[in-house]
């Protein structure tokens, strides 16, 4: 079948900024576009973008609660008495959890940590968790990426002697757990300036206002700022001003300084030798961390952060990576269900969002299926994994339709909901999955237009293959690291001729390998996913191109290579 046409949508940056830019660093007007376009249009305006310093941090007492949470700390420190740090299953939970033990042992804490299993306790704060505080003898537990409506499990611990700490960054509820310390820059009341920092991102401005206000050295905080960078990655957060800063920070640690657990993943999925960006952390690194908990035991990821044994490293990645496969196996076995159950029951010309549920699926894998489905069908999309009468549901949004709004429109029907505008989860009796599923319909149907369902591509400008040389690549160095809110810029080029024969490549042959020329210039080319325009390649037209430059290192060479986005003939709209 002929692929689905994708409309392309440029940028509109102000033209007499574009023309301002210009003139101010002396370059073309595709350059200029791409400053604008992250608000740069003048030297001071891109000084903080461009040196991305540590000086740009925010104090981490300007957060709400922090000085509450740091003073009971402190008194945990002084007083010798254990701590246990709660951290949620994925990678952002895991890190966070890696990190404040790493920090609070490295200033003379007795810290235990503690992941819940997926399966038997659920997202969040669990009572194991806290049963397990007792047991240790821990009277302090500080969660990590979870917890913030936490309020029958917090009320729990204090029946059990048991004080929390939240850290978290999820949307909060009205109704907020009575905790010792909330840190959560989304409170309504939290004064701090940035909002977006992911959990791992909080735990580490905790760990740095422990130690200024203990007199400990900063540096044991700034020690863990790779696991920051990996959470920031991961969680999909915006790389934009104090993330931008801890992300670079943590991969030149990354390269400068690795610890067992990252070297022996990069190791076993043959990154090794190669530049560490952060969408090789989002699809060669975190996979393999998060499949610790969705088929098995979460802990297994803070042992293998924490580690400082580079054998049993590699020997705890090795296990990891051959469960990612194992995780991918069901994955797909899934996906192809949902695609079926889409294609067999609903209608698609009616229903602006997808609700697809289905007795038996393995609810450590519905995240990624409600992605995919979303990517494929191009809207909001409710994966459920039904079993003993409830449902464990995962979504995944588009732009211009918020999850978390949507859901409390719907939590008449739920059991328990949470997460972020663009991803989150919930719980369901299954005897209510028809309701909600009508009712969330409902809500989509009034937020959404047609055209907002339509595939689309954003690009930056035309640029012609001869424009890219060595000035052109420093200069799109210069604006890494790449990640939401700072993604890689989408360029155009029309009227390229496909130069040799093209191939499709791959297992499934789902990719397209070629090259291309234009004006003098011929670059390789690379389409994942892109195999339906193969005909197009074949024709001896020109064609038109949005494209994606990368430059790859690979034991000691550099090459450059087209990532192709879209591609469509010189007539297609």
């Amino acid at each position: 079948m002929p692929p689905e046409s994708v409309k392309w949508e440029y940028t509109a940056p102000d033209p007499l900024l574009v023309q301002q830019a210009q003139l101010e660093f002396d370059v073309p007007e595709i350059y200029a576009r791409v400053l604008v376009q992250r608000g740069i249009s003048t030297r001071a305006a891109g000084g903080p973008f461009f040196q991305a310093a540590r000086d740009q941090l925010h104090d981490p007492f300007l957060m709400k609660g922090m000085d509450t949470a740091v003073d009971r700390i402190l008194d945990q420190l002084r007083r010798e008495r254990p701590i246990l740090i709660f951290g949620d299953y994925d990678v952002d939970g895991t890190t966070a959890a890696s990190l404040l033990y790493l920090f609070l042992r490295s200033v003379g804490g007795r810290i235990s940590t503690y992941i819940p299993d997926r399966g038997s306790e659920g997202y969040g704060l669990s009572q194991q968790g806290i049963d397990y505080a007792g047991l240790i003898g821990a009277d302090l537990l500080i969660t990590c990426d979870c917890g913030i409506n936490a309020v029958e499990r917090v009320a729990y611990a204090r029946e059990k002697g048991v004080e929390v700490i939240i850290t978290d960054h999820h949307i909060p509820d009205t109704n907020l757990p009575e905790a010792v310390a909330i840190l959560n820059p989304k409170q309504v009341d939290c004064p701090y300036p940035f909002k977006s920092l992911c959990g791992c991102g909080v735990a580490f401005k905790l760990a740095l206002a422990v130690a200024e206000r203990g007199g400990f050295d900063p540096e044991l905080a700034w020690d863990q700022v790779d696991l920051v960078a990996l959470a920031t990655a991961a969680d999909m957060v915006p790389i934009i001003a104090e993330n931008r800063v801890m992300v670079r920070a943590g991969l030149r640690r990354m390269e400068e300084h690795p610890r067992p657990g990252l070297s022996a993943l990069r190791q076993v999925t043959g990154m090794a030798g190669r530049d560490l960006t952060v969408g090789r952390l989002v699809f060669n690194i975190a996979p393999k961390i998060n499949a610790a908990g969705r088929l098995g035991d979460a802990g297994r990821a803070v042992k293998l952060l924490t580690t400082t044994n580079p054998y049993q490293a590699i020997s705890m990645a090795r296990e990891l990576v051959e469960e990612n496969t194992r995780r991918q196996q069901i994955q797909e076995s899934t996906v192809e269900e949902a695609v079926y159950l889409v294609n067999a029951h609903h209608d698609l010309s009616r229903e602006k969002a997808l609700v697809v549920a289905k007795e038996g699926w393995h609810a450590g894998v519905i995240g990624i299926v409600a992605a995919r489905i979303r990517d494929q069908f191009h809207r909001p999309t409710v994966i459920i994994a039904l079993e003993n009468g409830v449902g464990k549901g995962s979504l995944r949004s588009m732009a211009g339709f918020d999850l978390h709004q949507a859901l409390t429109h719907c939590r008449e029907h739920l059991i328990d909901f949470g997460g972020h505008t663009v991803a989150a989860g919930l719980s369901l009796r299954s005897d209510q999955l028809p309701a909600f599923e009508r009712q969330f319909l409902a809500w989509a149907d009034s937020c959404l237009t047609a055209d907002q369902l339509l595939p689309r591509q954003v690009i930056e400008g035309d640029c012609t293959l001869d424009t890219i040389d060595s000035r052109f690549m420093r200069f799109l160095g210069s604006l890494e690291p790449h990640g939401p809110g700072n993604r890689r810029p989408v360029f155009a080029a029309r009227g390229v001729q496909v130069m040799g024969r093209p191939s499709l490549v791959g297992g499934s042959a789902a990719h397209l390998k070629f090259k291309v020329g234009q004006e003098g210039a011929t670059f390789e080319a690379i389409g994942f996913n892109l195999a339906d325009h193969y005909e197009k390649l074949l024709v001896n037209q020109p064609l038109n191109i949005a494209y994606v430059v990368e430059e790859d290192q690979w034991r000691g060479n550099r090459r450059v290579q087209l990532l192709i986005k879209d591609i469509k003939l010189e007539n297609e709209q």
